[in-house]
């Protein structure tokens, strides 16, 4: 299987990075990204691209892939409505709209989240726009168009992305909430196992997940 990966330079991407570094069933990795990530793995190549608005200047290097883990995300945290959906929004449908001219027969998995509004009308911002994010990817006509809702997940040893903080933090709370609870790897196999074989609904949450990483 070969895919194109986004995100790696945060810590949902890197962690899928490294289940599909470990991966038997992923033979190539394209990581896209605004810079590189330092990784030695002879499975990765990396594509810069500094304004995801512009992908469309580097399809030909998209072509060819099976599936793409859509990881890249950020905090809605003191941003306007406007610019989190240029961000969210707008970057990610273009990225999308790109690589499926490119690969028509792709599985295209976004990384959206717990409590996302596919309404688009409810009263919390980042959850409208990540509604619809889920809700117009799904009308593109990918072979198959996934979305993830983790909640809380715990990264992998000797991830450079996460802060020691959040580690100690991640370890009370797989305690406190378990059930709200993935590991990283989890989260990657369930992307690798639902590319290879489908699943019986596009909105996957976290038993969803954890259900398909087996």
């Amino acid at each position: 299987m070969k895919i194109i990966l986004t995100g790696a330079t945060g810590m949902v991407g890197e962690g899928v990075l490294f289940e599909c570094i470990n991966n038997p069933k992923v033979s190539d990795i394209l990581v896209v990204g605004r810079k590189s990530y330092d990784t030695s793995s002879a499975k990765v190549k990396q594509l810069v691209v500094p304004d995801f608005l512009k992908i469309d200047e580097f399809k030909n290097q998209l072509k060819g892939y099976d599936a793409c883990f859509f990881c890249a995300g950020i905090s809605s945290a003191g941003m306007s409505e406007e610019k989190y959906t240029l961000i969210t929004y707008k970057t990610t449908m273009i990225f999308a709209k790109t690589l499926k001219s490119e690969n028509p027969n792709m599985t295209f998995i976004y990384v959206s989240g717990r409590s996302t509004d596919s309404s688009e009308s409810g009263k919390v911002m980042w959850a409208r726009v990540k509604g619809k994010t889920e809700n117009d990817l799904a009308k593109l006509g990918f072979r198959g168009e996934y979305n993830f809702r983790p909640a809380l997940m715990l990264p992998f040893k000797g991830q450079k992305s996460v802060k020691p903080v959040f580690n100690l933090m991640a370890k009370v709370l797989k305690y406190v909430m378990p059930k709200a609870t993935l590991t990283l790897s989890q989260v990657g196999k369930a992307m690798i196992n639902v590319s290879e074989r489908g699943y019986s609904k596009n909105i996957l949450e976290v038993a969803d997940i954890r259900e398909a990483a087996q």
